[in-house]
């Protein structure tokens, strides 16, 4: 590479920006491939230079070293990845299918670096002892990651695991692609304004808006959230909603460039048999090693005894709403899956006289940041102060600086709120930068960005929330908040790096505050009149906090049930991939079967997003939040001594002890489901 390339290249330039912050502005996808090469390039020279250093294999000059090496590529990798997941376009997905398999084969020449290893190898047999804290968790996690990473592999065995690898790598870029994709492509065109009857005026008009913005006429819907779920849960029109609902769950199952029914059962014995290779019997197994729930049985211990406690319950909220159902329709009616959110909202706005459309006013995007921003300065001192010279990649995006209580500088954070076609679907946290100590003592802080698919602001209005959204911006603001807090030496334990079945704990245990009057009241407020959201509308919230929490369960359990399904084989998958679905969850099923339907094929958790044999992790942390909200609960919900305790013994520590460690420090014992089961009204 010449030193002009490397002059024009951003990635390989010292940041002039604020905080020291990736230049957006300036960065460009022809800039991507030459700073991965030569990222790798020089993560080999630091690898090289441990490897064949004459100093005996010490804790410092093996494990801290091989920690601190490869930051440039971990400077791209970052940006790019990120970038893929919310602002993405064609050549960078054409760049990702060329650059993952190299990639994946730079880490595994790594990993499987035997000189590299057996320096590991005799630091931890030499040191594992002696060392403390941190320090003693950063060689645990060292030496298991290349033992998990075949690095005790030999012969043909080393060579499969690589092909492996590399495979798996570049079956879960086409799956995200595909699914990004076949989203993309489906619209519902309505051009007869009678068929919208139900819809409430913000969902007309995002759909007119839509339509402006596609030069169409009429009203457009789509599949991303702000479109798809008011549409269910509002149109009239069954029909309607059934195609809405068929469009939905037989995505990427058409038979084209975008089906992923093959790719499912590939990825998925793609990874029994790495799991295979190094001594597991199952993927499952492999994962929860290093879970909190350590092992499968443990895992559908959880599920079961949430079927067992929620069943009785979700089928007298079934037989309840198909009662509703039938009055309002003269005749018996048998529910189907694109009914239930149309009748659910129905009955509760018949009991509670409380609908989504009734709160949005309240939640006018600007207020609920204020109110999020608000609770997080309440509870931990924190502060947000927008700084638009931070270079963003999206001009939605908005960049904070933040800052602690005594005024010291904490950490960026970026906010991307809307969908958009180059933006996957869902929301989610991620770093562009995560937080590390220097040797010399300074404290690299972290960059933070929420991401998310909220109701967009129309022509007429701002942007208007549902509760449900509010909800999400809790639950990613806990993720941020947990990555802010990053106080570690390692990178590579910090923020975020924790047990997946412990990481929804931070993000899980701030969605309480939603229905907290004392909470609402700080920041809900009309959005034309400026008056506070009626303690009558907030006691309404609080009384449907539980409104078909058992449907709502078991939906949970069952993405579980068919993730373990997946995860827990021994034996190549060859079959039907949707029988098999309908086979792995129907215990936990509720509402019949839709021929043709599928969702493994847009399962994106679990085939492409790390939650393979990990998606129970969400009722597992929901075990926990509900246990620790509780000491928010008993001694005041802004308690900030409660707050420091969790920001101390959880927030702060990343990964650097074992989640139940720092569960007990907080908490003062173990977890039980009893929590859940009475804060959801299932046990009195």
């Amino acid at each position: 590479m010449t030193e002009q390339t490397i002059m024009n290249n951003p990635f390989l330039e010292p940041y002039h920006t604020p905080r020291h912050t990736h230049p957006f502005d300036r960065i460009k996808t022809e800039h991507y491939e030459p700073a991965f090469r030569e990222g790798m390039k020089q993560h080999n020279a630091e690898i090289d230079a441990i490897v064949n250093t004459p100093e005996a294999p010490t804790f410092k000059n093996t494990i801290v070293a091989l920690e601190r090496s490869g930051r440039l590529l971990d400077r791209v990798c970052q940006v790019f990845f990120n970038l893929l997941e919310a602002e993405s376009d064609d050549d960078m997905q054409q760049l990702a299918r060329e650059i993952s398999p190299a990639l994946a084969e730079h880490s595994n020449n790594i990993s499987m670096n035997e000189k590299l290893f057996a320096r590991v190898k005799a630091v931890y047999e030499a040191e594992a002892g002696t060392l403390t804290g941190e320090d003693r968790m950063l060689l645990q996690k060292t030496y298991d990651t290349f033992v998990r990473s075949g690095a005790n592999l030999e012969g043909k065995a080393r060579e499969e695991y690589r092909q492996l690898s590399m495979e798996l790598s570049r079956l879960t870029v086409q799956f995200a692609q595909n699914t990004l994709k076949d989203m993309n492509r489906f619209r519902l065109v309505v051009t007869d304004k009678t068929q919208l009857e139900g819809l409430p005026s913000s969902a007309i008009e995002a759909a007119a808006q839509t339509a402006r913005e596609q030069g169409v006429d009429g009203w457009v819907f789509t599949l991303h959230a702000p479109s798809y779920r008011p549409f269910m849960a509002y149109c009239a029109n069954r029909e309607l909603r059934r195609q809405m609902y068929t469009a939905y769950m037989t995505q990427c199952t058409h038979g084209d460039e975008y089906d992923n029914r093959s790719i499912v059962p590939a990825i998925v014995n793609t990874r029994m048999q790495l799991a295979r290779l190094l001594g597991y019997d199952t993927y499952a197994d492999y994962v929860l090693q290093k879970r909190m729930a350590e092992n499968s049985a443990n895992v559908y211990k959880l599920l079961n005894e949430l079927i067992d406690a929620y069943m009785p319950t979700a089928k007298d909220e079934l037989r309840e709403l198909e009662e509703f159902a039938a009055l309002v329709e003269g005749g018996p009616i048998r529910l189907m899956p694109w009914d239930w959110a149309y009748y659910s909202e129905r009955l509760k706005s018949a009991k509670y006289s409380i609908d989504q459309e009734l709160l949005r006013p309240y939640f006018e995007l600007d207020n609920v940041i204020s109110g999020v921003f608000g609770l997080a300065t309440r509870l931990y001192g924190i502060t947000f102060k927008a700084n638009s010279d931070i270079p963003v990649f999206h001009p939605e995006v908005k960049a904070y600086e933040v800052y602690d209580k005594d005024g010291t500088y904490l950490a960026v954070l970026y906010a991307d709120f809307h969908p958009r076609k180059s933006k996957q679907s869902g929301a989610w946290m991620t770093s562009f930068k995560d937080q590390w100590t220097e040797d010399d003592g300074t404290n690299s802080r972290p960059h933070i960005s929420i991401t998310t698919n909220f109701t967009k602001p129309t022509a007429d209005k701002p942007a208007l929330l549902t509760l449900e959204e509010v909800e999400t911006f809790l639950h990613e603001f806990g993720h941020a908040i947990h990555g802010m807090f990053a106080n570690t030496r390692y990178a590579s334990m910090s923020g975020t790096s924790v047990y997946r079945d412990f990481v929804e704990l931070p993000s899980q245990i701030m969605e309480n505050f939603a229905i907290e009057k004392d909470f609402l009241h700080t920041f809900a407020r009309h959005y034309q009149t400026g008056e506070p959201m009626p303690d009558e509308y907030v006691e309404r919230i609080i009384r449907t906090s539980n409104y078909h929490v058992a449907y709502a369960c078991l939906r949970q359990v069952s993405f579980g049930l068919l993730d373990m399904a997946w995860y827990t084989r021994n034996e190549r998958f060859e079959g039907n991939v949707r029988a098999y679905e309908q086979e792995a969850w129907s215990k936990a099923q509720l509402l019949p079967a839709v021929p043709d339907t599928c969702m493994s094929v847009q399962f994106s958790h679990i085939m492409d997003g790390g939650y393979s044999a990990g998606y129970y992790s969400y009722k597992w942390a929901e075990v926990l939040d509900a246990d620790a909200f509780s000491v928010f609960k008993e001694k005041g919900i802004f308690n900030a001594d409660v707050a420091d305790s969790f920001r101390k013994n959880i927030l702060s520590k990343g990964g650097t002890e074992h989640p139940m460690a720092l569960y007990k420090r907080f908490r003062g014992q173990e977890p039980t489901i009893d929590a859940l089961l009475r804060r959801n009204g299932i046990k009195k």
